[in-house]
């Protein structure tokens, strides 16, 4: 298979023309790095074997594929539930495109052309895919409008098929080196860019995703219009006059959309989660490649807002189930938590960003926390049952209707386990990044990077058991020795610091210094922007430790967070924890840890396709058989990884446990 190696997460073409710069901080290309761990490369393959094929099935067997057969022939009815269900068919073959570049296979490929052929043929000749329109111009979905793009700002999704249909165009191009789906996004992006754009039409696109996309067809073709367009659909937001500034629904006054005020003005994540994570990435990429300063002070402003007012603790956000949106500073309920699996994903690709733009540990941190709790959460560990809500507590009744308390196949909005299916093979191309003479160690997985430095070739092999064990060893080999600086993360959990803001901290913090040894010699070494640098001429053989504390840490909230005052979370490294019914006598929620409780670390390598568990022994409250007393009893205690919650069946689950009891509610039995 031809490969083209470039970063799939960001992609980085030469641009002959006059743009005014880009990201400082640019990733090692996906396809520079080749996990050999045994924690992400399970999961990527179980995704290849499992997901992808399953998700292709769902698509066929749900009428996705028959919709843009149907828009083929220009006749039938619309059979599927949203009009942006043809996504799900862009984001399987994104993915599918990702991890045939980790595994080249034959069937999957010819299996994406047949279908980029289906979607071609739906394709109208001036470049318009929409099936909810093109299978019936006379008779669409009730969201669409009569003619194009009337209810884009509200309903339609057309912009958002677009943006999908792109990002997916760039990476199977990237991966196999075809243009069939390319060219057809690109003839789609033609349209779009003489429609919309600077002295054209304006519009705020309702559900962004389409100015990154236009971003990565920019990067490949370098066709102006592109980034011109994605850069008026971010101008545009705020300028419309239908809204009432006077109302506090998010519907009638725009924050739903983003679209309240200018993004330039704009200081708080608002409205629709996944909507804004998304906008905020494509803000990032704009104001890299333009140098818009208003656009990046934006950008910082909201990511200070959400990290210090309006994430949850396992780096889910969206914490209101009605509109899928954020809520107020501090807002962040327990019960009701709605932490879309999709917020999360866009968030990682929001942080990201932030580290290309600025070169700060902080957006790895919190890219590290969403990547290894709330986000793999999403996706049982079969890779064929998902969450769409990612819940912080279930209680024995399950009553809240957002609730999820164990896994679905699939969804009628089927978003959450398609966007699963694109990120999960894409992870390769977060681990390093460079600038100049520099090297970023980002994340930590067992790898071998292929890499060239100061235009030398070199060659760094990662050797740990992370997130289980801190112990981590880089290995170089060169040709010939070699001058660069290697900037190794020092993650903010091993600094004494729960996240880069005051919403979490350690109730017991420990800054305890962390070693590093170069060729079996400890080192002093520079703290710089959350990185420890070392810089030295590299030579074939060098050997680099680097040993993480792996305490047992309880994590406190900020007293304005009203749901978990007085109560504890448990973080081990990255990892979050949760106590579930199955490994407690069969509750989860009965259950307190006072201040003098001490645990200790096991790993259980049949558990959970192996997981480290935190023991210890704790009081729990128990109700007499005959319901007429209650006494609190000492007890086994197990929390699993946060991420492996709901794989043994349906039950309680608790991850913020109060220190002492406050008081008992009294509920009447059935």
């Amino acid at each position: 298979m031809k490969r083209i190696l470039f970063s799939f997460c960001f992609l980085y073409t030469a641009i002959a023309f006059g743009q005014k710069g880009d990201y400082a901080y640019k990733p090692v290309p996906f396809t520079s790095v080749q996990l050999t761990d045994n924690f992400w490369m399970p999961r990527i393959k179980v995704n290849h074997m499992v997901t992808i094929p399953a998700s292709f099935e769902r698509c066929e067997s749900t009428g996705r594929v028959k919709n843009f057969v149907m828009a083929a022939n220009r006749s039938g009815k619309f059979c599927t539930i949203f009009p942006f269900d043809d996504t799900d068919i862009y984001k399987t073959i994104e993915g599918a495109s990702y991890s045939l570049s980790l595994f080249p296979d034959p069937k999957l490929s010819a299996y994406l052309d047949s279908l980029i052929a289906i979607v071609g043929r739906a394709q109208e000749p001036d470049g318009y895919l929409y099936t909810a329109r093109t299978i019936n111009p006379d008779s669409v979905h009730p969201w669409s409008g009569k003619v194009r793009w009337e209810k884009e700002r509200e309903l339609s999704h057309e912009l958002y098929n677009s943006g999908h249909l792109y990002e997916a165009a760039a990476a199977h191009y990237l991966a196999t080196g075809k243009r069939n789906f390319l060219d057809i996004a690109l003839k789609n992006a033609d349209l779009v860019c003489s429609v919309f754009g600077p002295g054209k039409r304006h519009v705020a696109p309702g559900h962004e995703i389409v100015e990154m996309g236009l971003v990565k067809l920019y990067r490949i073709t370098g066709k102006p219009e592109y980034l011109a367009t994605a850069k008026d659909f971010i101008e545009y937001r705020g300028h419309y006059n239908g809204y009432d500034s006077t109302s506090k629904d998010e519907w009638k006054n725009g924050t739903y959309w983003q679209d309240a005020i200018p993004v330039v003005d704009q200081r708080e994540a608002m409205g629709h989660a996944v909507r804004a994570g998304y906008l905020y990435a494509g803000v990032a990429d704009i104001a890299a490649l333009t140098g818009d300063q208003k656009l990046i002070v934006a950008i910082d402003s909201i990511w200070d807002n959400v990290v210090s007012k309006k994430m949850y603790v396992q780096g889910g956000a969206g914490a209101i189930g009605d509109g899928e949106r954020y809520g107020d500073n501090y807002e962040l309920p327990n019960e009701t938590a709605y932490n879309e699996t999709c917020a999360a994903i866009a968030n990682v690709f929001w942080n990201e960003r932030m580290f290309m733009l600025h070169g700060d540990s902080k957006y790895i941190d919190v890219l590290e926390k969403i990547l290894y709790n709330g986000l793999i959460s999403g996706v049982g560990l079969d890779g064929k049952s998902f969450f769409y809500t990612n819940a912080m507590q279930i209680k024995s009744d399950f009553t809240h209707p957002s609730m999820e308390a164990e896994r679905s196949g699939w969804f009628p909005c089927s978003c959450c386990p398609t966007n699963l299916v694109r990120l999960l093979p894409s992870i390769p191309g977060y681990v390093y990044a460079q600038k100049d003479d520099k090297l970023f160690v980002n994340l930590f997985i067992n790898s071998k990077a292929t890499l060239k430095i100061v235009d030398n070739d070199i060659t760094l092999e990662q050797q740990n058991n992370y997130p289980w064990n801190g112990d981590l060893n880089f290995v170089v080999d060169s040709k010939k020795p070699v001058a660069f600086s290697m900037l190794v993360r020092i993650p903010g959990w091993a600094r004494g610091q729960a996240i880069p803001s005051d919403l979490y901290t350690f109730q017991h913090a420990t800054q305890s210094q962390v070693l590093i040894i170069v060729n079996g010699e400890k080192i002093e070494y520079a703290l710089e922007n959350g990185y420890a640098v070392i810089k030295r001429k590299w030579k074939k053989g060098d050997v680099l430790q680097v040993q993480l504390p792996m305490n047992i840490d309880r994590v406190t909230a900020n007293e304005k967070v009203t749901s978990d005052i007085g109560k504890i979370a448990l973080q081990r490294g990255p990892i979050m924890y949760c106590a579930e019914w199955v490994d407690n006598n069969g509750k989860a929620a009965n259950m307190f840890i006072p201040e003098n409780t001490t645990f200790t670390a096991a790993f259980s390598p049949n558990l959970l396709s192996g997981v480290e568990l935190i023991k210890g022994s704790v009081p729990a409250v128990q109700v007499s058989a005959d319901g007429k007393s209650v006494q609190t009893v000492s007890q086994p205690f197990t929390a699993i990884p946060y991420y492996a919650w709901a794989n043994r069946g349906k039950g309680e689950m608790m991850l913020w446990f109060p220190q002492k009891i406050k008081e008992v509610d009294l509920v009447a039995g059935q």
